[in-house]
């Protein structure tokens, strides 16, 4: 049977009140009875109920998040930075990933929410806002990661992701490449918006793009293996591109290494991007740019805005941040000898 406060409290031949208030480091404990009492807890091996706890005090201290891919590097790293600033509020952080899968996404908001959460973040993949609206509807704070679900007016953080298809074009087209691919990510607003940013850069450089030189839309899943595909079949065209853009990191590392199966070397034939700018392998013959997005910082902002979300009791007005990008140039563009800029390593985090 679990250990309960009545249990502690006729052990020690205190009040439970007592009990709880020691727990709660209340002032009206003297110091001896909390330690004694910290000390039977210890010896007893108690652990509160926190659901029972938050029926009564209206808070769980715990903080739910919900995302496409948990093995993404992207995800991983929210998580990492989200629950490190969290921990130090005494904060918990609940991870569950929904595979990219709407149905699985909805049944684990279901499965998180029982739990009474004092706020719940969702990287969606949604189709519509409609599910996530009910969360709202239902009293959680709800701040939306990285991807935004129209109309619903909720928190969110994330990235310019227009801006990073602007960039990382713009690079790419510094660099003196014109026929220029796009493997794009799954049907949602950051595959979106790095796609226009992509289109909107090469129509005003004058620079055409032909149909086939964007890839269809790639599931959240395997990102790496659908990127390798979906540069074997740009490189079967004829023409074929000469720089390619991808919707992430792990997509471009499969595009480089379907170039290398092609026997193309990276830059010279193919200059490839990508967005991330995650670490990945030591080893990589030819280290890959990437548009940074400012994923650590990206964590800690997060953070602080779902603390501020719940000492407001919910009622912070919807709080929109939006990170700025920057390109980190390497080997894979070799725009050093166009553009003079000197290539950047990338360490380890």
């Amino acid at each position: 049977m679990p250990v309960r406060l009545k249990d502690i409290a006729e052990s020690l031949n205190v009040s439970i009140v007592t009990v709880s208030k020691a727990l709660r480091n209340h002032p009206d404990i003297a110091l001896a009875t909390r330690q004694r009492i910290l000390d039977r807890v210890n010896e007893l091996h108690y652990r509160p109920n926190l659901m029972a706890r938050s029926l009564v005090t209206g808070h769980s201290e715990l903080i739910g998040l919900v995302v496409p891919d948990l093995v993404q590097p992207f995800f991983g790293e929210i998580a990492k930075a989200l629950s490190a600033v969290l921990r130090q509020k005494n904060f918990f952080l609940v991870v569950s990933s929904s595979d990219g899968d709407p149905a699985i996404e909805q049944a684990q908001i279901d499965h998180l929410l029982a739990y009474r959460l004092d706020a719940l973040v969702v990287a969606s993949c949604q189709p519509n806002s409609l599910p996530l609206s009910r969360v709202i509807q239902q009293g959680t704070p709800l701040v939306l990661l990285d991807r935004s679900t129209p109309p619903l007016n909720a928190h969110f953080v994330g990235a310019d992701d227009y801006r990073m298809g602007v960039l990382a074009t713009e690079h790419l087209i510094a660099a003196g490449r014109t026929r220029i691919a796009h493997i794009r990510g799954p049907g949602n607003s950051v595959a979106s918006r790095r796609l226009e940013g992509f289109l909107d850069t090469m129509f005003a450089h004058r620079l055409d793009v032909p149909d086939r030189f964007v890839s269809a839309k790639l599931a959240d899943a395997n990102p790496r293996k659908n990127g390798r595909l979906a540069m074997t079949r740009l490189l079967a065209l004829d023409p074929r591109p000469d720089a390619v853009f991808c919707f992430n990191d792990a997509v471009a590392l499969g595009a480089m290494e379907a170039a290398a199966t092609a026997g193309l070397q990276i830059p010279r034939d193919l200059a490839v991007i990508g967005c991330g700018n995650f670490h990945y392998d030591d080893t990589l013959r030819v280290t890959l740019s990437s548009v940074d997005q400012g994923t650590a910082i990206m964590g800690r902002r997060l953070a602080d805005l779902v603390l501020r979300i719940v000492e407001s009791k919910g009622n912070l007005r919807p709080t929109r941040i939006v990170l700025k990008p920057r390109v980190i140039v390497r080997e894979s563009t070799r725009t050093a000898i166009q553009t003079g800029v000197k290539p950047q390593k990338k360490t380890a985090r």
